[in-house]
């Protein structure tokens, strides 16, 4: 959690909150496809990239 703090001090101070939500969909993105990596779904979340 003190990253998570430390990331939204560096994004207010530097004010860069146009990362924020790149970062957000990365890490959207990264989960999806560790979540359904062993899915039957898998086959169709691949075809998206």
């Amino acid at each position: 959690m003190s990253f998570l703090a430390e990331f939204w001090s560096f994004l207010r101070h530097r004010k860069k909150y146009w990362l924020a939500p790149v970062l957000l969909m990365m890490a959207l993105l990264g989960g999806l496809l560790v979540l359904t990596q062993g899915s039957a779904v898998a086959p169709f979340i691949y075809t998206l990239f």
